[in-house]
């Protein structure tokens, strides 16, 4: 008779799952959610082919050192900011994750939020309920039809915001400069690529990843451009909103109602958004009904069965194959193709249209490898977690993104030479690179300008015509914004241009950016953080 393989369920799951698991003639299954951390790490885990986890168990050094027969990691749930994925990868264990099982139960709670906002429930509730006043008027809301919707993120979630929405009369507006228009406008949304215009609704919700673009992306500037008497809405992640603008605006009254279900730093017992009387509030409870945890526990327990069976990996946010398998010399190409589809898909920020990859040398027989490893780096962008090197190119696929793989003779001078070509609705970006010696990986040229360029950092990429004096304008802009520079690299084209690649110390503002914008001589400005 076959050796069983054993799943080790770490923390609390929906007792569905853990009878899928069960009810497995192949599989052993070892509940240990209610085990001390150290007996579970120490003892059983050493044991298991397979482990469940959710944000109890963190997967970290400690743990991965334990792990003597462990294939894969389920973290049951869609965050893994609890699991060492890096650390996971280097051992050769999948890490997966379980994105889609409480979407509804996110859109609904936002609902939920936006409806006690405009007719401040929770205050009247407790008025009557806790306080035992009867007193109608002074509970006047407004209603919801008419008024116009802001979506920030028209993913997963945000779409079906949107749609419910619609169902309630209101005129919903998607902001996402990483889908398509038609993905809104085929609902009968409104589109719109200028940031300003969600500004200038009633209404404002975002569902975003929370990366360095969408940390703070509502601000002090952004909240004074709004309506007086908006509603802002937070069921995403928390940090989104700069929290201590929040806090002003909510107390100066320009912010009538913010509905908030995450914060930055958690549990915020103390936060002082709790002490306002306009603010709803609950302790992220986007994933909390008894269906998605059902269907998170289902999703994990079937992930798992499948992973520990080597039939697949659904949902795998890293490379299923150990490490060692790959070539040496392979390793550093698909971490920077990564890095350089990263950097195409921050510097174009507008929906992509196609994915060609171009090698030249040995790299040419792992042509697929790293067209997925681009791939992931690229769609990563905007949508996270949601993309893994499993589904890249299904996903991909799904979003109309032409994927194309060209091998070319190597008349490079180099032994290998990898490109990135990115075609979007605005134009195309074309980055290449190559490795010297055995891990030194270089960014070689960006659209036809030659450069000689570490892929790491904050780095600006500022077009321009070749004229005098560009330089020192660009770099007194930068001084006055107070950031120190660490590289200046420049390549020039053949049609008088140049582009000035410009690594710097600290974060880019918007406020620079405009400024670069504004010289005479600037033909295009963006910046990228790899």
């Amino acid at each position: 008779m076959p050796t069983k393989l054993t799943i080790v369920v770490c923390d609390h799951i929906h007792h569905t799952g853990l009878d899928i698991l069960a009810n497995d003639p192949q599989i052993n299954l070892i509940n240990a959610a209610d085990e001390p951390k150290k007996r579970l790490i120490t003892e059983i885990i050493p044991q298991a082919d397979i482990a469940i986890t959710r944000s109890s168990t963190d997967v970290d050094q400690f743990f991965l050192d334990n792990c003597h027969d462990l294939k894969a990691i389920v973290r049951a749930g869609v965050g893994v900011d609890n699991v060492d994925i890096e650390g996971s990868s280097k051992k050769g264990i999948v890490v997966m994750n379980v994105p889609t099982a409480n979407t509804i139960a996110a859109v609904e709670l936002t609902m939920t939020h936006m409806l006690s906002c405009v007719r401040q429930f929770p205050y009247a509730h407790n008025n009557l309920k806790v306080d035992r006043v009867w007193r109608r008027q002074d509970w006047y809301g407004t209603e919801l039809k008419d008024k116009k919707l802001g979506i920030i993120g028209f993913g997963n979630i945000g779409s079906r915001v949107g749609k419910r929405a619609k169902a309630f009369e209101m005129n919903v507006l998607a902001y996402d400069p990483y889908i398509s228009p038609c993905k809104a406008t085929d609902l009968d949304i409104g589109y719109t690529n200028n940031f300003d215009d969600i500004l200038d609704c009633d209404i404002i919700t975002i569902h975003t990843p929370k990366n360095g673009e969408t940390i703070g992306i509502i601000g002090d500037n952004e909240i004074a451009k709004m309506r007086d008497g908006v509603v802002l809405i937070n069921c995403a992640r928390g940090g989104l909103y700069d929290e201590d603008a929040l806090l002003k605006g909510l107390t100066s009254g320009k912010i009538h109602m913010a509905g908030i279900d995450v914060f930055n730093k958690e549990p915020a017992i103390d936060h002082p958004l709790l002490d306002l009387n306009n603010v709803t509030v609950t302790p992220h409870l986007g994933a909390n009904t008894k269906e998605s945890q059902k269907n998170i526990a289902i999703q994990a327990a079937e992930n798992a069965i499948e992973a520990a069976k080597g039939i697949s990996f659904p949902n795998a946010l890293n490379l299923p194959i150990k490490e060692s398998e790959l070539p040496n010399f392979l390793r550093p190409y698909l971490e920077l193709i990564q890095k350089m589809g990263h950097m195409s898909a921050q510097a174009t920020k507008s929906p992509v249209r196609s994915i060609k990859i171009i090698t030249e040398g040995n790299v040419s027989e792992h042509i697929n490898s790293l067209t997925t490893f681009a791939t992931v780096g690229i769609l990563s962008e905007s949508l996270e977690d949601s993309v893994n090197y499993v589904n890249a190119e299904f996903v991909a696929k799904e979003r109309d993104i032409k994927i194309v793989k060209e091998k070319q003779i190597n008349n490079s001078g180099l032994e290998n030479k990898i490109t990135v070509k990115l075609t979007t609705l605005d134009g195309t970006f074309t980055v290449s690179g190559t490795v010297l010696g055995e891990t030194s990986a270089r960014i070689i040229e960006i659209d036809g300008h030659m450069l000689d360029l570490i892929p790491k950092g904050t780095m600006i990429l500022f077009r321009n015509t070749d004229i005098p004096g560009v330089i020192g304008d660009v770099g007194h802009i930068i001084a006055s914004n107070n950031l120190n520079i660490a590289d200046f690299r420049l390549g020039r084209d053949k049609h008088a241009q140049a582009l000035a690649v410009v690594k710097v110390d600290g974060v880019v503002s918007k406020k620079l950016i405009e400024e670069l914008s504004s010289l005479e001589s600037c033909l295009s400005v963006s910046f990228v953080t790899i």
